[in-house]
């Protein structure tokens, strides 16, 4: 199976914590050369010093804020001016929790633009690099509510919505210059967002939240919450050429959490 990264660079964005941090340490793994993006200097220092580095691997960091649409697009674009990035792992931070009906319209604004619109500056700035290459990998980290909205997350479920229905459209566009785009769909990951959903909830509810975490693995078939770096493992496999053909897809990794096919 043909799994080496060797000579690609990934550019990992919310790669200093959680899921885009394990995903980076994956591709890293497979030898991909890796940039992480996110906002705070010390935190990506930390990430970067924790990669595997040997052979010819250069990895490195980028300063930037997925709201400031316009200077996070010209902060990728000055990174493949040097570098040209053929891997983009989309990763950014949920929107707060709270119903659908009464979110304001300013909140369903701001998620479209961290996660809609940003993803797009940064694709728009990788394309060409990836189509000189006549080879590009676009990873997607969405959500299950892509397939099964998630209860109290009405702005979350909306825009994860709208970011697969994009990623399915660039996937027949670009499939011919040798470019995949696909989801992939965390079930419930011991992450920061995980601690904030159930602090919520708890708030919401009345419950401690370990009342909260049992009642959330209730619906989970594995019976536990997944670790970062399980999602990381499937979303560098994605990367490889032996996922050459799989184009298109939302994947859930979710413990068989969904009931849906």
């Amino acid at each position: 199976m043909q799994l080496d990264l060797a000579g690609r660079h990934a550019l990992v964005c919310g790669g200093s914590a959680g899921i885009g941090r394990a995903a980076a340490l994956e591709l890293a793994l497979l030898g991909a050369n890796v940039t992480v993006l996110a906002r705070s200097a010390e935190a990506l220092r930390q990430a970067v010093a924790a990669l595997p580095c040997s052979g010819a691997q250069q990895h490195g960091f980028v300063v930037a804020d997925v709201a400031q649409t316009d200077a996070l697009g010209r902060t990728v674009a000055a990174l493949v001016a040097k570098r040209p990035v053929q891997i983009l792992i989309n990763n950014t931070g949920g929107p707060p929790g709270g119903a659908a009906h009464s979110a304001d319209a300013a909140a369903y604004l701001d998620a479209f633009g961290k996660h809609l619109i940003a993803s797009h500056m940064l694709l728009q700035a990788v394309l060409p690099g990836m189509r000189a290459a006549q080879w590009g990998r676009l990873v997607n980290v969405v959500s299950t509510s892509v397939k099964e909205p998630i209860a109290n997350l009405g702005v979350s479920n909306t825009i994860r919505g709208a970011v697969a229905s994009w990623a399915k459209t660039l996937s027949r566009e670009l499939g011919g210059d040798g470019i995949t785009v696909n989801n992939v769909l965390p079930g419930y990951t011991r992450t920061q967002r995980l601690d904030q959903i159930l602090a919520d909830r708890s708030a919401a509810s009345g419950q401690a939240t370990e009342q909260v975490a049992a009642s959330m693995l209730a619906g989970v078939p594995a019976g536990r919450f997944a670790e970062a770096a399980e999602i990381g493992g499937v979303i560098a496999f994605l990367c490889t050429d032996a996922a050459a053909y799989i184009n298109g897809v939302s994947l859930a990794v979710d413990g068989g959490r969904m009931q849906s096919i």
